[in-house]
């Protein structure tokens, strides 16, 4: 028995250690559960090495004072559009690319990528202009007060005019995680990021010949993170190694391609928007009940977010898996490895449930000393992880659907369960029937599970198996 589990073990070792080197492998044939395991490990690194991130910069510019961090809160806001686009542009990167590898298309998925990156760097280059020149004004619009914006301008000139590098990031990751090499995808995180914590105190609080530059620092700090990590991507792509190799001669605009592009982002573009617009409603209706509740809303949903993220990453596999069966022409094969995946994040989030479940109070107690925080953000975090199995499908069952390319299916179960049914009964339970808080946390809740059902139903319906992209 121990020899069995010893090998068991070996193999478990050696397959995380294969999946984290950026060796080609074809996810058309063979082991299912292996494929699923060799892709989600990667990518879920990935997504803990972003949260990681956003965590480092928030600690460091906390010391910097109130209006540096609410310099972040408010630019980052402006930056959700930037990231929408990016997240559609990414969505249809990921399925187009691994449509064509799957049909063994080499030269298709390779035009693909050029023609992502061109739309990539156009974008960019309009949001750039607005952001150096109208930095003031952008923050104004948000509401920002005299005094942070003479603060902060220069964090949001710097971060909107260098925002090339969050794009192109984002959307050659999502190439290499169409093409199956999800691990170069994590590695190019693991260099943006490790640069980003090393830089982040050098510019903000100076060190030998480099000046104190306050919370701008954040900004040069995180742009030349990225920055770096852009370079080492376009050098495996023109260099490299992977399934995808770009020559100077592909750089042609393809009309036909790039609009098949934009058509598949739209959705992906849309979903985003959905969701994150439902969540500034919901921010809005929270902030009737006082900073404290706030607070611990705050707190609980950055908690949560942590335990999303490997979630999210075996979704992503899920996704990369549909798309390449459906282009080697395996739908089955495809909806199988749906199942599989949806299996093993419910597993997975059914164990992190408990734990909120039962240190949801000591959880918030890390964040918050005061009294009130903790119980509304141990409240939030207890009702939503009821839900969490739903959400283990939901998410799965959502991204398959952009895997397939049919990113027009999740935008209108996001727009009736968030915009028609989540909002209109937060508002309901919270205000109208003085459930307060709670309201909200159930409106979450019924709304994830609708997401989780309504998904499954249409999925099981297979039409997303005929999607052409």
């Amino acid at each position: 028995m121990t020899h069995q589990h010893t090998f068991s073990i070996r193999k478990l070792f050696n397959a995380f250690k294969a999946s984290l080197s950026s060796k080609e492998q074809d996810f058309t044939t063979g082991s299912i559960r292996k494929a699923v395991f060799m892709l989600s490990v990667p990518m879920i690194l990935e997504m803990l090495m972003e949260s990681i991130f956003a965590l480092v910069d928030i600690i460091y510019v906390s010391r910097v004072s109130v209006n540096a961090v609410a310099t972040i809160g408010l630019t980052e806001s402006v930056i959700t559009l930037v990231y929408a686009v990016a997240i559609g542009l990414s969505m249809a990167a990921t399925a187009v690319v691994a449509r064509r590898v799957g049909e063994k298309d080499r030269v298709g998925a390779n035009q693909a990528a050029v023609q992502v990156i061109i739309l990539g760097v156009g974008v960019s280059l309009i949001v750039s202009i607005i952001g150096i020149l109208y930095p003031k004004e952008i923050l104004g619009l948000m509401g920002a007060e005299p005094d942070l914006i003479a603060e902060g301008y220069g964090y949001t000139q710097i971060l909107l005019g260098g925002n090339m590098s969050i794009m192109l990031l984002f959307l050659i990751n999502a190439i290499f995680r169409g093409a199956g090499n999800a691990s170069i995808a994590m590695w190019t995180l693991v260099l943006s990021n490790g640069l980003n914590i090393i830089l982040d105190p050098i510019f903000i609080f100076g060190f030998g010949p480099v000046p104190a530059y306050g919370v701008e620092g954040a900004a040069i700090a995180t742009t030349i993170g990225r920055g770096t990590a852009v370079i080492f991507q376009l050098g495996i792509l023109f260099y490299g190694w992977g399934k995808i190799k770009i020559a100077f001669k592909d750089l042609v605009i393809r009309g036909s391609v790039m609009l098949n592009l934009v058509k598949v982002s739209l959705g992906g573009i849309g979903q985003f928007l959905i969701g994150t617009s439902s969540w500034v409603f919901l921010m809005r209706i929270m902030s009737e009940f006082g900073s404290e509740v706030l607070a611990g809303y705050t707190i609980a949903i950055r908690v949560m977010m942590f335990t999303f993220m490997p979630s999210w990453g075996m979704s992503n596999a899920a996704a990369t898996l549909v798309g390449q069966n459906l282009g080697a022409g395996k739908p089955d094969r495809a909806e199988k490895s749906v199942w599989i995946t949806g299996k093993y994040n419910a597993i997975f989030m059914v164990v992190v449930s408990l734990v909120y479940l039962i240190f949801a109070k000591e959880i918030l107690a890390w964040f918050s000393p005061e009294d009130e925080v903790i119980k509304y953000g141990a409240l939030c975090l207890q009702v939503i992880a009821a839900g969490y199995v739903f959400y283990a499908y939901g998410m799965v069952v959502i991204q398959s659907f952009n895997g397939a390319g049919d990113t027009k299916t999740p935008t209108y179960i996001n727009f009736v369960c968030f915009w028609l049914f989540q909002l209109p009964f937060a508002y309901l339970l919270a205000v109208t029937l003085e459930i307060g808080p709670l309201g909200v946390f159930l409106a979450i809740v019924l709304a994830e599970a609708m997401i989780a059902v309504v998904g499954i139903i249409l999925f099981r319906k297979g039409k997303w198996k005929e999607t052409k992209v």
